[in-house]
């Protein structure tokens, strides 16, 4: 199986002690985010996991735990955009460190286990065309040589998000004007720097620049990883715009304080707060507990390894 760690929260940030344990008793289990009732028990054996996907805007916890990893195949996508606090309020300094952590670990790891994102691309009065332009090309540069691929996605107007941002600057849709405006300077400033442009989950076709629809999960990415052909299908979990191969996703919704407006997994601070005060390293469940009255189905998993 693939491990998604994970699209709904940083764990990389916050949880990364939990995860280790999580990998140490090899059991996991997800709330199914419809029914928090229903509750799928994953096992976690060595022999079955054949890659973790790490997401992560602040991996100082994967960094600090990195020789428990030895033994597991993964690589990172390392969100680097161009915000200010305004929009990013819990990250530290880009410049000081997040860049070098990415280099640190792309040193580390090697490139090839090492995805820069740019996203979600927003326009405002602040964050205007030109100014992505600028804060593509300075991070662009300092990351030469510690990837070869970056990731861009524009924005999509989420009910939660409108809820945080600012009401005297708020975020519009990027017009299609705007999108091959920017992706014609993002691939030349890729280049330049060693890096192919790809999208996440973005209908719009951007081939004739040499941008192709990327996959986060990526299937020849991790079979190129792990040395063998992989049998998993695509995703039908998520958007239909989306790529990504079959993966189990042991985050939790609401347990993210970063407090970044544009994120889609999280409802309030409070919410986040509320959930965060049953953090646990011990439990199986990512800031909660298991229930008398929740139904726990234990969930055949193995090698997507072709035989």
């Amino acid at each position: 199986m693939i491990l998604s760690v994970s699209r709904r929260t940083d764990i990389p940030n916050y949880y990364m002690e939990w995860f280790l344990e999580r990998l140490k008793e090899e059991v996991v289990c997800i709330k199914n985010p419809y029914n928090p009732h229903q509750i799928s028990k994953i096992p976690l054996r060595k022999e079955d996991i054949d890659c973790i996907v790490f997401w992560t805007k602040h991996p100082r916890g994967l960094i600090e735990h990195i020789s428990e990893l030895n033994e597991f195949m993964y690589y990172i996508h390392f969100t680097l955009s161009g915000y200010g606090k305004d929009i990013e309020p819990s990250l530290p300094d880009k410049r000081t460190v997040l860049i070098p952590q990415f280099l640190y670990l792309a040193e580390k790891l090697g490139k090839e286990r090492m995805v820069w994102r740019y996203d979600p691309i927003m326009i405002n009065g602040r964050y205007t065309v030109e100014y992505h332009k600028k804060a593509f090309k300075q991070i662009a540069t300092a990351l030469d040589g510690a990837t070869n691929r970056v990731v861009i996605s524009f924005l999509d107007l989420y009910r939660k998000m409108k809820k945080r941002e600012n009401k005297n600057d708020p975020f519009r849709e990027v017009t299609k004007e705007e999108i091959y405006e920017l992706s014609t300077e993002f691939v030349n400033i890729a280049k330049q720097h060693h890096m192919t442009v790809m999208t996440c989950s973005e209908e719009i076709s951007l081939d004739y620049l040499g941008i192709e629809h990327g996959c986060c999960i990526d299937k020849s990415k991790i079979e190129e990883l792990v040395g063998y052909k992989l049998k998993a299908k695509k995703d039908n979990n998520q958007r239909v715009a989306c790529g990504c191969m079959q993966s189990i996703d042991i985050g939790s919704y609401d347990t993210c304080p970063s407090g970044c407006i544009y994120c889609y997994a999280t409802e309030t601070k409070d919410h986040v707060e509320n959930n965060r005060k049953r953090y646990d390293i011990h439990s199986e469940l990512l800031c909660d507990s298991i229930s008398i009255t929740d139904k726990v189905t234990i969930r055949k998993v193995t090698s997507f390894k072709e035989l």
